[in-house]
C-alpha cells in the first residue's frame, strides 16, 4: 500500500509523458510537487525538512548542469565557427560503400561526438553528415540513434556515470564504501557490458539499414561487411575498456573513440577488410517517399578552415583532461582542495547539505576554459560568439529544469525520514526492515520490488534504466530518477548495488535509441518529423538485444559469479547482523 503511494509521482511523470506526450521540464516539476505533498501528508514530514532536502537536491544538479552548459556550449562554438565542417570533410573520401561510411560516421564519429558532448548531439551532427554523404535523410537517423548507445554512460566526460555516484553518495557511504573506488569500478562494469554490447550492435546497425533501405531488402547485404565491424568493435574495446579500467569515466568514449578513428581511417584508406563489391542505396528516385527529407537540411557554410585547427580544441580538451585527471601530475589533488562551494543545515535542517568543487568540475575546466580559448584561435567575431551563448541556452534550458526538480524529488524520496508519529503501517515495515532502516518514500517501493522480483530483479534493472531514458530523454536523468531506487532494491535483495547502478546506467544509455526527446531531436534534423513511430517501433528491436546483452553479462556477473565488488553487500549484511 505505502509502496504504490510512493510510486505515484514517478507512475504520474510516466502517464504523462507516454500518455499525453509531455515533456520533462513539465512532467518532473508536478512530479516532485505531488512527492513533496505524499511526504507531509502520509509520512508526516516536517514542511521545513520538504523544503531543506529539496534545496539539497536541486542544488546537487548544479554539478551536472554546468558539465551540460559547457558541453553544448563547445559543441555550438565548433559549429558556428565553422570547425565542424572542416572536420566533416575528413570522411568523404575515405570510402564509397555505404555500409563502411555508416560505421566510421555513426558509429566511431558519434561516440567522439557523443564523448565530448552527449544530449543528443551525435543525432544532430552524425545524421547531417550522412545525409551530405548521400544516404536517406531516415535511414540516417535510425543508424545514427542506434549506435548512439556504446558511448552514452561516459558521455560529456562521464556525465551520467558521475552522476549515478553523486545521486548515490549517501547510500555508498553509508556502507563504508570510497565514493572514488565506486566511480571506478562502476565505470568498469558498465564498460565491460557496453564493449561486449559493440561486438553485435555494430553489426545489428547495418543490418537494420540494408533490410530497409537497400535495394534487395536483404539480411545478406551486411554480411560482407562482418568482419570489418568485429575489426572496429575489436579496436574500439581496446581503446574504451583501457581507459575505461585505468582513468575512469572521462575518457572512454571521448579519447577511446579518437583513437579508434585515426586507426580505423587509416585502416580503410588502405583497404583492410573493407567489401571488394561496393555497397549502395537504390537511385534516388527509387526511395519510398517516406525516407526523404520534408524540409530542406541545409548544410552548414565551409569557411576554409584547416582540420588541424578545427581539430585543435578537441586536443587542447583531451590534454586538459589528462592533466587534471591523472594523480601522478598533481593538478587533480589540488582541484579537489580547492575552489569548493558548500552549504549546511540549510534552512536549519540537520543533515540537508550540498557540496560543489567548482574547479573539478569539467564543465567549466576543460569546456568552458577551451571555448574561450577557442573564441580567440578560430577568430571569431562578437556577434558569432553571442549566437553561441544564445542556441545553447536555449538547448539546454529543458534539460535544467528537468534536473533541478527531478533531483528536488529523488532528494525527498531519500529522506523522508524526521517523522513525527509513523502511521501503523510504517511502523510495521519499520520493524521488518530493522532498526538499521528506515521506512522512507524510496525504501518503501524498493521492498516491494525486492518482495515481488527476488533475484531475478536483474531482468528488470536494465528495463528501468531504458524507461527513465525513455522518459526523460537522457541517460543522466534516468539514472538520478532510478539510481536510488536500485541501489535500495538490490542491497535488500543481498545482491551487489554497484553490478545493479551498472545495470541501471547501461539500460539508460540502451534507452537513447527509443527516447521521444532524441528521436524527435534527430527527426528534426533531418527533417522526417512524422516518422517518430516507425523509429522508435524500428529501434526497438536493437534496444531489447542491447539489454539482453547487459542481463547476461553483468546479471550473470551477480547470479552465476556471485561478485560482490568492494564488499558492498558483505557491509551491508555485516551491518544488519550488528
Amino acid at each position: 500500500m505505502y509502496a504504490l503511494i510512493a510510486a505515484i509521482p514517478i507512475l504520474v511523470t510516466i502517464v504523462l509523458m507516454i500518455g499525453f506526450n509531455w515533456g520533462a521540464k513539465k512532467a518532473l516539476p508536478l512530479a516532485w510537487v505531488i512527492a513533496s505533498v505524499i511526504a507531509l501528508l502520509v509520512w508526516k514530514q516536517n514542511w521545513l525538512a520538504v523544503a531543506s532536502f529539496s534545496i539539497a537536491g536541486a542544488l546537487s544538479s548544479v554539478d551536472v548542469l554546468v558539465i551540460i552548459f559547457g558541453a553544448i556550449l563547445i559543441m555550438n562554438t565548433l559549429k558556428h565557427s565553422g570547425a565542424v565542417v572542416a572536420i566533416q570533410r575528413v570522411f568523404r573520401n575515405i570510402s564509397p560503400d555505404r555500409r563502411i561510411q555508416a560505421i566510421i560516421v555513426g558509429f566511431i564519429f558519434g561516440a567522439f561526438i557523443e564523448g565530448a558532448a552527449g544530449f543528443g548531439t551525435p543525432a544532430a551532427l552524425a545524421a547531417p553528415l550522412l545525409i551530405s554523404l548521400g544516404f536517406p535523410p531516415l535511414a540516417a537517423a535510425i543508424v545514427a540513434l542506434i549506435y548512439n548507445s556504446v558511448p552514452v554512460s561516459f558521455g560529456g566526460v562521464g556525465t551520467p556515470t558521475n552522476a549515478i555516484t553523486a545521486v548515490l553518495e549517501g547510500q555508498i557511504t553509508a556502507t563504508g564504501t570510497d565514493i572514488e573506488a565506486f566511480k571506478l569500478t562502476i565505470t568498469k562494469y558498465t564498460a565491460a557490458a557496453h564493449g561486449i554490447a559493440a561486438l553485435f550492435i555494430i553489426f545489428i546497425g547495418i543490418m537494420i539499414m540494408v533490410r530497409l533501405f537497400g535495394k534487395n531488402k536483404s539480411f545478406k547485404d551486411a554480411f560482407p561487411v562482418l568482419p570489418f565491424c568485429l575489426f572496429v568493435a575489436l579496436v574500439f574495446d581496446f581503446f574504451y575498456l583501457g581507459f575505461a579500467f585505468f582513468f575512469g569515466p572521462a575518457f572512454p568514449s571521448l579519447i577511446g573513440s579518437m583513437c579508434t578513428l585515426f586507426v580505423i581511417i587509416l585502416a580503410s584508406k588502405k583497404g583492410f577488410l573493407i567489401p571488394k563489391e561496393t555497397w549502395d542505396f537504390d537511385k534516388r528516385e527509387n526511395w519510398d517517399a517516406s525516407w526523404l527529407s520534408r524540409q530542406e537540411v541545409k548544410p552548414d557554410v565551409d569557411n576554409g578552415m584547416s582540420s588541424v585547427l578545427a581539430w585543435t580544441p578537441y586536443l587542447i580538451i583531451a590534454a586538459l583532461l589528462v592533466a587534471t585527471r591523472l594523480p601522478a601530475i598533481g593538478l587533480k589533488a589540488w582541484l579537489n582542495a580547492n575552489g569548493i562551494v558548500k552549504l549546511t543545515n540549510i534552512l536549519g535542517v540537520e543533515g540537508s547539505s550540498w557540496a560543489w568543487k567548482v574547479l573539478n568540475n569539467p564543465g567549466i575546466f576543460p569546456f568552458i576554459i577551451t571555448c574561450l580559448l577557442t573564441f580567440a584561435l578560430h577568430k571569431m567575431s562578437g556577434e558569432k560568439v553571442k549566437e553561441v551563448f544564445k542556441d545553447t541556452w536555449k538547448q539546454v534550458t529543458g534539460a535544467f529544469v528537468a534536473l533541478i526538480f527531478g533531483c528536488a524529488m529523488v532528494y525527498v524520496y531519500r529522506n523522508t525520514t524526521v517523522m513525527a508519529d509513523l502511521p501503523e503501517g510504517l511502523k510495521a515495515m519499520d520493524a521488518a526492515l530493522g532498526a538499521t532502516s528506515t521506512p522512507t518514500m524510496l525504501l518503501c517501493m524498493a521492498k516491494a520490488l525486492a518482495d515481488l522480483a527476488g533475484q531475478a530483479y536483474v531482468i528488470f534493472a536494465p528495463l528501468i534504466g531504458v524507461l527513465g531514458a525513455f522518459m526523460s530523454g537522457s541517460n543522466t536523468v534516468s539514472n538520478n530518477l532510478f539510481a536510488p531506487l536500485q541501489f535500495e532494491t538490490a542491497s535488500l535483495i543481498g545482491i551487489s548495488p554497484l553490478i545493479v547502478s551498472a545495470l541501471q546506467n547501461v539500460g539508460g544509455a540502451a534507452g537513447n535509441m527509443v527516447c521521444v526527446n532524441n528521436v524527435v531531436a534527430a527527426c528534426a534534423t533531418t527533417g522526417t518529423l512524422g516518422n517518430e513511430g516507425k523509429i522508435i517501433k524500428t529501434n526497438a528491436v536493437p534496444c531489447a538485444i542491447y539489454c539482453l546483452i547487459a542481463i547476461i553479462v553483468l546479471g550473470g556477473a551477480i547470479i552465476v559469479l556471485k561478485h560482490d565488488p568492494l564488499g558492498m553487500v558483505a557491509n551491508i549484511m555485516a551491518a544488519k547482523g550488528g
